[in-house]
């Protein structure tokens, strides 16, 4: 699947950046990922995501749970030292 992305929106201060993507199979597609402090050596992050058709939803649901965990293995090398 080849998916273009377009930046609807980063911004830094709220730590919240937004993109919709297009192609086949997606007929619409809005997310946004935001992340928030929680805690001196901690953080939230929010990843949502709007998207038809609903039969995409498992592939897209897979797709950010391996994005979310690639993300927290990184910041936990880079925050020890690995």
């Amino acid at each position: 699947m080849v998916i273009r992305e377009l930046i609807v929106d980063v911004d830094d201060k709220t730590c919240r950046h937004a993109w919709s993507a297009r192609g086949e199979p997606l007929t619409h597609h809005n997310a946004s990922l935001q992340v928030f402090s929680d805690g001196a050596d901690k953080c939230r992050v929010v990843w949502i995501a709007d998207l038809l058709p609903n039969e995409v939803a498992g592939t897209v649901d897979e797709m950010i749970q391996r994005g979310l965990s690639t993300m927290k293995e990184t910041l936990e090398k880079s925050s020890t030292g690995r």
